[in-house]
């Protein structure tokens, strides 16, 4: 399984001794990307334990699945496909 992930910042994420759950002692960093709280973990990640080997994203909270992504030079990847090039032999 694979999920689109879209960024909204351009740098890290600093956490310090504030950062510490209060009552759990810890710090817990989303990995998922649909966190609420990013970029620390809110449980929503519980929404994916049910994905297949598909791509998927997550738009207001419903599940959707990729079927291709193409990239700014071009490439186009299908899901379950071989890449198709931009025309360059690589």
């Amino acid at each position: 399984m694979s999920r689109e992930v879209t960024r909204d910042a351009h740098g890290p994420a600093y956490l310090d001794e504030d950062d510490i759950h209060p009552e759990k002692g810890d710090i817990a960093v989303c990995r998922c990307g649909l966190s609420d709280e990013h970029p620390f973990c809110d449980g929503s990640h519980r929404r994916t334990e049910d994905e297949g080997d598909g791509v998927y994203r997550y738009v207001d909270g419903e599940r959707l699945e990729v079927a291709s992504v193409t990239f700014a030079d071009g490439e186009t990847v299908e899901y379950g496909a071989e890449p198709t090039g931009n025309g360059e032999d690589g």
